[in-house]
């Protein structure tokens, strides 16, 4: 359940990282994920948010 945004839901993306070359990889890219207390169905509550969720303002810390 870690490393997933519990607002818009943004978690590891996995691809192709390549070089010079082309060689290729296969990687994963971890979201920006920070453990904050929101409100949650009236109770402040410790949860997963995105940082661009944080930073946008979808969510407000208690």
């Amino acid at each position: 359940m870690a490393r997933k945004c519990v607002v818009t839901g943004r978690q590891t993306r996995s691809g192709n990282q390549r070089s010079h070359a082309m060689n290729s990889n296969k990687r994963n890219w971890k979201a920006n994920v920070q453990k904050v207390r929101i409100m949650v169905d009236g109770k402040p509550k410790k949860v997963y948010v995105s940082a661009r969720a944080l930073k946008s303002g979808k969510v407000e810390r208690v």
